[in-house]
């Protein structure tokens, strides 16, 4: 029981931290966008909706708006903030935080905070769902098909492999070390 209850309490951490100005960004009546607490790059932000969507499985079509506005907030940032930097913008396929949230990482993957293969293949493979992509499916399905459990845990675990050129390394340290040359 009092491991599901800390498991439960971490997972909510996104719901605390939006409310808290250290990390806090920019907010308004539909989102807040904080400052990582743990990013996995130089600048890594989350998009949090105001609406209690416990994520990205719980979005409808009806959500279109909500999303597009998302990522909308979060470009107008990084276009004042973070000039010139290349972004990604997406969701994980199995969030491990509750509440809807949207990534905007950089893609220079230069983090202390990314330590594990996990954590790697989480922004670099098709768990990180495009937030364009997300909203083109949602508009022309109605739907959202993410990938099953199984399917999430084999793109978590697949070799390491560099986000820019594709080459195969065989541990954090030598790709960390590697992506340093792009």
């Amino acid at each position: 029981m009092l491991k599901t209850y800390i498991n439960t309490m971490w997972t909510l951490g996104l719901l605390k931290t939006m409310k808290d100005p250290k990390y806090v960004v920019y907010s308004d009546h539909k989102i807040v966008m904080i400052k990582d607490v743990y990013p996995k790059a130089k600048h890594h932000y989350l998009v949090i909706s105001h609406e209690d969507l416990a994520g990205i499985k719980d979005v409808k079509s009806k959500h279109i708006p909500l999303l597009e506005y998302m990522e909308q907030k979060a470009k107008d940032y990084v276009t004042k903030n973070a000039a010139g930097i290349e972004f990604k913008y997406g969701y994980h396929s199995k969030p491990s935080m509750h509440r809807l949230h949207l990534h905007v990482i950089s893609t220079d993957m230069q983090s202390p905070s990314l330590k594990t293969k996990k954590h790697w293949n989480s922004f670099t493979t098709k768990f990180f769902l495009i937030s364009k992509d997300v909203i083109r499916e949602l508009k022309s399905e109605g739907k959202i098909k993410l990938p099953d459990a199984t399917e999430c845990e084999r793109l978590l675990n697949q070799d390491l492999k560099c986000h820019k050129c594709g080459i195969a390394l065989a541990n954090m340290p030598k790709l960390k070390d590697h992506i340093l040359t792009h």
